[in-house]
């Protein structure tokens, strides 16, 4: 390679390794710039590299940027507190989606945003008027997408009426605000009874969508 060639080539890896090293940093800050606080009426913690471990017990509280998780216990691992780990007369206040969610046991990847819950748990969803209640909850905050499994039930007032609906499997999509049926789904509205091997809800227009196997009964005005 001659020597324009060679400068060139320097200044371009220059330039790259600089944005790269930007890129970290960024993320690195943004990573730290979350904000995290917990308080509880006793404390014990493992501070010996590699094995952080921290227990809250009675009136146990974690709090980030957006949640405020409240419960009996809370177990906290890593050194920077990443993963936590509650149990009991569990409450988590999310303030930007405006929702709350009641449970027993519950584990929350600080990093990821994600909790999953295995357990009997209800999902209040104020934004939208709609009531979740299932055997199993993961959320995914990044995504704005929340998995519900195992005996779902919803319900959701619209119009001043209630729609019910019962599936195995939920998908409930924030970004476009629809919930997604599978697994043996029904829906109940305004005295209709809906079923399919897929349903779709739009829940800004209560638009329902019936995909594959569809059967249904309708109720007239006038019955």
């Amino acid at each position: 390679m001659n020597k324009p060639g060679l400068l060139i080539f320097s200044i371009l890896l220059f330039f790259t390794a600089n944005l790269l090293f930007s890129q970290e940093v960024q993320q690195q800050e943004k990573k730290d710039s979350k904000s995290f606080s917990f308080s509880a009426n006793r404390t014990e913690a493992v501070l010996a590299k590699g094995k952080e471990h921290t227990v809250l017990e009675g009136n146990a509280v974690i709090i980030t940027d957006n949640r405020e998780i409240r419960a009996d216990r809370i177990d906290i691992y890593g050194k920077d507190f990443d993963i936590a780990v509650c149990s009991g007369n569990i409450t988590v206040i999310d303030s930007e989606n405006d929702t709350t969610l009641t449970c027993e046991n519950l584990r929350y990847n600080r990093v990821t945003e994600v909790i999953i819950v295995e357990g009997y748990s209800e999902l209040e969803d104020r934004k939208n008027e709609l009531i979740a209640k299932s055997g199993f909850i993961e959320e995914k905050s990044d995504d704005q997408y929340t998995v519900l499994q195992i005996g779902v039930r919803i319900l959701k007032v619209s119009d001043e009426e209630i729609m019910s609906c019962r599936s195995e499997y939920a998908g409930y999509d924030r970004k476009n605000n629809t919930l997604e049926l599978t697994g043996l789904p029904r829906v109940y509205w305004k005295g209709d009874n809906y079923e399919a091997s897929r349903i779709i809800i739009n829940l800004d227009t209560d638009e329902i969508k019936l995909e594959g196997n569809v059967s249904g009964s309708i109720t007239s005005e006038k019955e």
